[in-house]
């Protein structure tokens, strides 16, 4: 389900730069800062249901943040989730200031119903990083990651792509997936939060059926010496697997998004494993959690090297190896952008956020208040190049009380520096656009 960021200055962690910002008018609000008509394509059944918006007896507040975006953030994401409770449990969470946790919209699994809770200007607390939060729009879907198939029906499906078109025309969104992401792509923002980050919609959400849906099935667009390939198994074909390791049960093989991956062209070589989700350098797992063992249907990915019946793709600085049997669909060839180092660039760093240089912030804001980029435990190697380079945008939303009682509070900072993101892995990165180069592949 979503997770609570209230604590967004912790999770924005140390600092970076040329001064802009808006400045908005303090927003006060009981249980909801807003009301009247929900913001859905009028086809869908669609109903205004607000998230709490108030103060606590702690001190505190929840559900989410005024804005006035996308005059002040940018919208360029759109998240997935799934809800892990009932549609009406959800309602209640996203009601209880205290639980401090909304998305903008709620999607019911038996017949595609749909609730909006916040307001698309306003910052909901969904992603667990709370640069994704400020540029995205967060859609929680009815249902349990462990169980998709079982929640994931036609009439959610349907509804979810019916929002997720009309958001993507709305906000001139990318229909990728370096920017129509599940919880399960969004990366951390600092190295100690990777293992904590969320793994829902999980691997049985169709990705395929769900971007024929969006009008964007994958289809070659390439030759087949393309090195940008998409990932591409039949999903009724593809049954994996695969354990739930936070409930300590091995899961029915069933069908699936995922794909394991190998730190060798071989299915005994051990599997892939993503440095801040084994710090101690253990190899990946099966496990639904271990997002860096796997890569998922429609992401993007730049051939390393090909042996028969198997392909190694760049990944989070590495070469890994998806099995691609002969005459089996796995890959599809791809015309699209990659990114590289520069030349003389030995790596280049990768970052959970766009943020402005410490430098870009009002020079009588507190230090600790400014958030910067950090940097994540994965690199862009010489040699090497990953999909993506569309432009991620610079900014920090700076929203830390209820009633804008501190200095700057409920600004917008714009940050100079360029930033485009990456398919690092599982979860998209950042890299600052001076120190790579952006190539077409065809």
């Amino acid at each position: 389900m979503t997770s609570s960021h209230k604590t967004k200055l912790a999770l924005a962690l140390t600092a970076a730069g040329a001064f802009s910002f808006v400045l908005l008018a303090p927003v006060a609000g009981v249980a909801s800062a807003e009301g009247g008509e929900t913001e859905c394509p009028g086809y869908l059944d669609c109903d205004w249901v607000p998230a709490a918006y108030a103060e606590t007896p702690d001190g505190n507040y929840g559900n989410y943040d005024t804005a006035e975006r996308p005059k002040t953030n940018k919208i360029k994401y759109i998240v997935l989730h799934d809800t892990e409770e009932t549609y009406d449990d959800t309602i209640k969470i996203f009601q209880d200031p205290a639980r401090q946790a909304s998305a903008h919209y709620l999607v019911r699994s038996k017949d595609g119903h749909v609730a909006q809770m916040v307001k698309n200007k306003d910052v909901a607390w969904q992603a667990g990083n709370w640069y994704i939060n400020g540029q995205s729009i967060g859609i929680e879907q009815e249902g349990k990651a462990a169980e998709g198939a079982k929640w994931y029906t036609p009439e959610l499906y349907r509804s979810t792509a019916a929002l997720v078109r009309d958001l993507a025309a709305k906000y001139d969104i990318p229909l990728d997936r370096e920017h129509i992401l599940g919880h399960d792509n969004v990366p951390a923002l600092s190295s100690s939060r990777i293992a904590g980050m969320h793994w829902d919609s999980g691997p049985y959400w169709d990705w395929n059926y769900f971007f024929s849906l969006l009008g964007k099935p994958t289809v070659p667009t390439a030759g087949p010496g393309s090195d940008l390939v998409k990932i591409n198994p039949k999903f009724k074909e593809n049954i994996q697997a695969i354990r739930d390791c936070e409930q300590n049960v091995d899961l029915p093989a069933q069908p699936s998004s995922l794909l394991p991956i190998y730190t060798g062209p071989s299915a005994d070589a051990p599997r892939h494993s993503d440095p801040g989700e084994h710090p101690d350098g253990g190899a990946g797992t099966n496990c639904a959690q271990d997002t860096g063992a796997w890569v998922s249907s429609g992401m993007s990915f730049v051939v390393a090297e090909r042996k028969p019946g198997w392909t190694a793709v760049w990944y989070q600085g590495e070469k890994v190896w998806i099995k691609t049997p002969e005459g089996e669909r796995v890959l599809t060839p791809q015309t699209g952008y990659v990114v590289k180092p520069k030349a003389g660039k030995d790596s280049v760093p990768v970052y959970g956020a766009a943020y402005p240089e410490k430098s870009e912030y009002p020079a009588d804001m507190a230090d600790e208040d400014k958030a910067v980029a950090e940097p994540l435990p994965y690199t862009l190697k010489a040699g090497q190049a990953y999909a993506g380079g569309g432009t991620a945008p610079n900014g920090y939303y700076y929203a830390p009380t209820f009633d804008s009682s501190k200095p700057y509070d409920h600004t917008f900072f714009a940050g100079a520096t360029d930033y485009v993101t990456v398919q690092i892995g599982s979860r998209i990165g950042f890299v600052k656009r001076d120190e790579v180069d952006i190539v077409r592949e065809r």
